[in-house]
């Protein structure tokens, strides 16, 4: 009977967790019979929600071009480039898609209630604001903050996308920031485009206006702001690095060499969405065994003990919200009870 310890924690993690000790066996095992009426609900097993990392084959993107009209319509863009977002989990107060783009689409977006982070998994993607423009790669982060407009150009571009609602503050100093640049990239040329105004969390049936723009007069207002775009490169340093924080959510960056699992977490006031950036691990849950590899999320209930095993390398981003989530996207997989001995043998 192996013996681990369970760090109950409090968000927002601003002092020290308790620690308990526990034999796993009984941790992870199914309740003794109760004497009388059944005490506790049946609950689902974890569950697993995959986007593949594709590079396909396409043809060269293109940047918005100018069509001669007046630009009421707006649809200038490279339809080629526009795919939509893949939800994964939403909520009232959290809203995380997976998108892909090879091109642009054919509008800037503004919305006026959240703050929209993103984490560049794959290709290249010139982040254009009318706080400046910059250049983002695999392993960046950045922040949009509330009401500032923007519009994306991707090549082979793939990335996560989290809507928080404002005010969302950054935790380590940025890598880098935007820059007035005109042209942002090569090939651009100045057109009317739209803008839309969307409010909440931007989803579906947020929107609030569509109106005509001018692409040069919006990118140049940079050059009247103060602020900037920052850019996140967390440090290749053992352990969790939180990277954001708001009144009811945190993100942050997990970065292991190996894990034995002999420490269980159990948050008691958050759930805790984790997606798999790099290298394979077990996480281990009171409600089941799932293997995890790149391009898998998974979220764990509030409440419930976890822990990671793995015998290499190993990073994930954690999203955890005091507000509760719900799955949206389709899952993949689910957890499995494994025995004791069979987790013990893992290690």
């Amino acid at each position: 009977m192996s013996t681990v310890q369970e760090r109950f924690e409090t968000f927002p993690f601003d002092g020290e967790p308790r620690l308990i000790d526990r034999q796993e066996d009984l941790l992870l095992a199914d309740p003794v019979p109760p004497g009388s009426a059944k005490l506790c609900r049946d609950h689902p097993p974890i569950e697993v929600v995959h986007c593949d990392v594709e590079q396909l084959e396409r043809p060269p993107p293109k940047p918005i071009e100018d069509d001669g009209d007046d630009g009421d319509d707006g649809d200038g863009g490279d339809d080629e480039g526009e795919h939509p977002a893949t939800a994964i989990y939403g909520s009232d107060h959290l809203r995380l898609e997976w998108r892909t783009m090879h091109g642009r689409q054919s509008f800037y977006h503004r919305n006026v209630d959240a703050a929209e982070i993103s984490f560049q998994i794959a290709g290249r993607r010139t982040l254009m604001t009318d706080l400046g423009t910059v250049e983002l790669g695999p392993g960046d982060f950045s922040r949009i903050p509330v009401g500032v407009a923007h519009d994306n150009f991707g090549r082979e571009d793939v990335h996560l996308l989290f809507y928080v609602p404002a005010p969302v503050d950054e935790l380590v100093p940025s890598a880098r920031t935007s820059e007035v640049l005109i042209p942002p990239f090569e090939g651009w040329e100045p057109v009317i485009t739209n803008e839309l105004i969307t409010e909440c969390l931007a989803g579906p049936g947020h929107d609030v206006v569509m109106a005509p723009t001018d692409e040069l007069t919006l990118l140049e207002h940079a050059k009247d702001e103060p602020e900037r775009i920052q850019v996140l490169r967390p440090a290749d340093v053992p352990g969790m690095t939180w990277l954001y924080t708001s009144s009811h959510v945190h993100i942050g960056r997990a970065l292991h060499a190996s894990g034995d699992g002999r420490v269980y977490r159990r948050i008691r006031n958050a759930d805790e969405i984790q997606y798999q950036v790099a290298g394979h691990r077990t996480l281990v849950t009171q409600r089941g065994t799932v293997e995890l590899a790149p391009g898998d999320f998974v979220h764990i209930p509030v409440g419930v003990a976890f822990t990671s095993i793995h015998g290499g390398p190993s990073e994930h981003i954690a999203v955890v919200t005091a507000r509760g989530v719900r799955r949206v996207g389709d899952v993949a997989r689910t957890g499995e009870r494994l025995a004791a001995d069979a987790i013990e043998a893992l290690r």
